[in-house]
């Protein structure tokens, strides 16, 4: 096993390649202990290379609505009107601490998400 640091593209290629190869490793054996060093490692070199940004707080909530299949309807159950949940679906109305505690507790949706500006 020889694992070294990832400090440019070319190592990131070549620890992609290896990851590849050893990929079905089994866990508690060499190659799968350096399955899961190599893993860290090109991870650790996405987050700071190929940063992902937050999504939209409106869109996460109209996303995160599409998966569980709701309707305004069912939003204004957690967040209050009907009425409210169209103005902040179409970005009228910004949403308040008290609507993101409930929307986080609700879908599962990050509150670093949801405090966003917009």
């Amino acid at each position: 096993m020889d694992i070294k640091p990832i400090k440019t593209e070319h190592d990131y290629k070549d620890a992609l390649k290896r990851l590849e190869a050893i990929f079905d490793s089994a866990p508690n054996t060499i190659e799968g202990d350096e399955l899961e060093i190599l893993g860290v490692l090109i991870d650790n070199y996405e987050k700071i290379h190929f940063p992902i940004d937050l999504p939209d707080p409106i869109e996460a909530i109209k996303f995160r609505m599409e998966q569980l299949d709701y309707s305004n309807q069912d939003l204004a159950k957690i967040i209050g009107l009907k009425s409210r949940v169209s103005e902040i679906l179409n970005k009228k109305r910004k949403l308040s601490i008290n609507m993101i505690r409930k929307l986080h507790e609700a879908l599962s949706i990050p509150t670093d998400v949801l405090v966003q500006k917009y």
